[in-house]
């Protein structure tokens, strides 16, 4: 392949990498996408869910062809103590009936399917290849290195993940530094779908997608559920620097939040088929490096570090797919390499990434607050159960009680101090 130039060499084959791919090759263009797994997807441990706007961007009713797994119509958050949970259920069976908001996924079968769009349009899709680095002329990069291999492009586009080493090299930004990144650790659990669907209260073709707080020891982080056909994904994210600092092993923390009482009876009879973890991009907005391009590169997906988590609001994949698509119209859009990356920012701006990006610029402040991982969730079992409980006795007036409630975990300073940031933050 030495000899060999591409209009575009894309490295990852994520769902930022073949979207970018699928957009050129669809246009066109000579297009390479590498990626280093065995297959696409096979490096994805499987979980998550993808709002479906993005693949309407790349064509009209994509995501009726997409293998997508089941349509969230229930969203639940969960507030976990020792033994107790407080769970808000919002339900609309009518919620996004225009284009569905959003299917949960198996990134297996998504990246899998995803490639092989890419490659039936013509993009040559080559598996278990590890690009180690990158080939620069006259300051402009001008292809990649594999081992002894070298292939050159117009363009080469790094989708290569949240610890971009490509990015690196290019000298765009240093390794990720620990506060920009969350360990995330998830398993998948096989189970019936007539018992996923009475367990979450949906159809066999619609499902829940379910946040839990209060199940990470204290550390700042959160948990997940996610319903697939015939599986459940389940996971923790956790604070990579907070978590450093435990002595209990993550994955300890983990086999607790599972065998949770409100947890337990959701995955019970489940069969374990595949357990992983990875980083994903913690800082939203403030986490995206200052450069994202030099002439002859660009970085799209998590490479760019593009990512939302609000807590009740997890998005990734449907912002890697724009990004991919972004970098494709820069790239259709100009004959002068020079020009690309900036066109490329100009595409994110129009696609609207960054304002989506920036409308929660600051969200990730809450998270410093440390009380709403341990002292929040405990305040609210408290209240419900003071609420609840009928004893036969001559009940506290009810303000009464919840202040006791209140007061059992925070200081009304506490209180104050956190409502204040967290509404600076919103």
């Amino acid at each position: 392949m030495a000899d060999d130039k591409y209009d575009a060499i894309i490295v990852g084959a994520g769902p930022a990498g073949s979207a970018c791919a699928y957009t050129l090759a669809k246009r066109g263009k000579n297009v390479l996408l590498l990626e280093r797994g065995n297959a696409a997807g096979s490096k994805n441990v499987s979980g998550g869910r993808l709002y479906t706007y993005a693949l309407e961007l790349l064509e009209p009713d994509m995501y009726k062809r997409a293998p997508l797994q089941r349509k969230i119509v229930r969203e639940q958050v969960m507030l976990l103590n020792e033994r107790g949970s407080t769970t808000i259920d919002y339900f609309d069976p009518a919620f996004g009936e225009q284009v569905p908001q959003s299917y949960s996924v198996v990134r297996a079968e998504l990246d899998e399917w995803f490639a092989g769009e890419a490659e039936s349009h013509g993009a040559t899709v080559a598996s278990g290849v590890l690009v180690d680095g990158l080939i620069e002329e006259s300051g402009k990069i001008v292809g990649i290195r594999s081992g002894a291999d070298e292939m050159r492009a117009d363009i080469v586009i790094a989708a290569d993940g949240v610890n971009s080493l490509l990015g690196q090299k290019a000298g765009l930004f240093p390794d990720a530094a620990p506060n920009s990144v969350g360990l995330g650790v998830k398993e998948t659990i096989d189970l019936p779908d007539n018992l996923i669907s009475a367990r979450f209260g949906v159809k066999d073709t619609e499902g829940a997608a379910r946040v839990a707080i209060g199940c990470t020891d204290g550390i700042s982080g959160g948990a997940f559920l996610y319903t697939n056909k015939g599986s459940i994904s389940i996971g923790i994210v956790f604070n990579l620097v907070e978590a450093a600092k435990q002595k209990r092993q993550v994955q300890d923390i983990f086999q607790d939040f599972k065998m949770h009482p409100a947890i337990q009876p959701l995955i019970e009879g489940g069969t374990s088929v595949e357990y992983g973890a990875h980083l994903v991009p913690e800082l939203g907005y403030n986490g995206i490096p200052k450069r994202l391009h030099r002439e002859g590169f660009l970085v799209i997906g998590d490479a760019a570090k593009f990512g939302i988590n609000t807590g009740l609001i997890i998005r990734g994949m449907d912002l890697a797919i724009v990004s991919g698509l972004a970098a494709a119209q820069a790239v259709l859009e100009t004959n002068s390499p020079s020009q690309t990356g900036e066109l490329y920012m100009k595409q994110l701006e129009r696609l609207l990434l960054t304002a989506n990006q920036r409308a929660y610029q600051n969200f990730h402040n809450i998270f410093e607050i440390s009380r709403i991982f341990s002292a929040y969730p405990n305040l609210a079992n408290d209240a419900m159960q003071f609420l609840f409980t009928v004893d036969g006795k001559t009940p506290k007036p009810m303000l009464s009680g919840l202040y006791g409630a209140v007061k059992r975990n925070v200081t009304l300073g506490q209180l104050a101090s956190d409502g204040w940031k967290a509404f600076r933050s919103l």
